[in-house]
């Protein structure tokens, strides 16, 4: 089991086996499956008053709207994707930026 957090805004994470789903808030339907959730008290809101630009859709039908950008979230979960796949990657990046120092 996987039990490595994302960062999506202002400190706050998911487990990253629990996401479905990244998704923008824009669409009719999107906005539909935020007010189901809010009434099913299964929405959890984590963008501090700052606009929704993300919603991470979980496996337990919980929605977490964050102010962090779809595209950035994604690219956070590629990131990790290719550190699991190569471990080193990881070592070497931080020997870079100990050398920029």
């Amino acid at each position: 089991m996987d039990n490595r957090l994302i960062n999506i805004g202002f400190g706050n994470a998911v487990k990253i086996s629990r996401i479905l789903a990244v998704v923008n808030p824009g669409s009719s339907p999107i906005r539909k499956l935020k007010d189901d959730a809010r009434r099913e008290k299964k929405l959890i809101d984590v963008t501090e008053g700052r606009r929704t630009r993300a919603i991470v859709i979980l496996d337990s039908g919980h929605l977490v709207l964050s102010s962090v950008q779809p595209e950035t979230i994604s690219q956070r979960l590629a990131a990790l994707e290719e550190d699991r796949r190569r471990p080193g990657r990881m070592l070497e990046r931080r020997l870079g930026e100990q050398g920029d120092e």
